[in-house]
């Protein structure tokens, strides 16, 4: 039987139909492979960028920035200068005691006491808070005034006697004691320049202080052994130096 033109078209479609089928379905194989592929490459670089911003933000955490490592030499400029300046005030003040000690104007010692701890005397290096005296600047004054009244200070190293005397009479023969024989080279500021048999424990009675001593480091007559250390003891209050301590150190037995 013969076929007609379009017989024969439909025919040969029909024949190329598994061709035409084959072609398509690759086709789209590949447009599918592609889209997969395009995907996981855009994946794995997002997850790349976000690595590197956590790895970024760790070292920000863990690298110490250099305001927190360097220290500014100003700052250490300034420290060093208030230093110097607390150092300044509390030697002037110290030299004016002294000066009050020397001429026997011991008024002029009351505006230098501190306020609310008084000022302590202690006869030797070692401070006795049980034992010394302590005077509030007003009882300083009073006692000064009423120079009868009269106070056991402690006990005189080798004879163990007491030292019983008023208060004008102890700053006079006790306190001052060698202070007229200091010259300027033997003034330190919280540093000790002679140490004696006795226990020095001013550091630890008054941790927070600062203290100028007055020595004299004794004649060749007596081998040095009758040296003389006043230390006068500060601390701050209310942005000021106030004197809490009078201590005197000596040889002891």
């Amino acid at each position: 039987m013969k076929l007609n033109h379009k017989g024969r078209y439909n025919q040969r479609l029909i024949a190329l139909a598994p061709s035409i089928t084959s072609a398509f379905l690759l086709s789209a194989a590949l447009v599918a492979l592609t889209s997969c592929q395009s995907e996981s490459i855009a994946l794995a670089a997002s997850e790349m960028r976000v690595s590197k911003s956590v790895e970024a933000s760790q070292s920000a955490v863990s690298q110490p920035t250099s305001n927190q490592t360097a220290v500014s030499p100003s700052s250490d400029k300034v420290q060093t200068t208030i230093n110097q300046q607390a150092q300044q005030q509390v030697t002037q003040i110290a030299n004016q005691i002294k000066q009050s000690l020397l001429t026997n104007n011991y008024q002029a010692i009351t505006p230098y006491i501190h306020p609310t701890k008084g000022v302590r005397f202690s006869m030797y290096a070692y401070v006795q808070k049980d034992k010394d005296k302590v005077f509030t600047p007003a009882q300083f004054e009073q006692y000064l005034k009423e120079s009868r009244i009269k106070f056991t200070w402690g006990e005189k190293d080798g004879t163990g006697d007491l030292y019983i005397t008023t208060l004008p009479d102890y700053l006079k023969h006790w306190a001052s004691d060698g202070l007229d024989k200091v010259d300027s080279d033997s003034i330190s500021y919280n540093a000790f320049q002679s140490l004696g048999n006795s226990l020095n424990n001013l550091k630890k009675a008054y941790p927070d202080s600062d203290f100028v001593e007055f020595y004299f480091p004794g004649t060749d007559e007596y081998s040095g052994m009758d040296w003389r250390a006043l230390r006068l003891v500060f601390e701050a209050y209310q942005g000021r130096n106030y004197l809490v301590a009078i201590i005197n150190d000596q040889w002891t037995i």
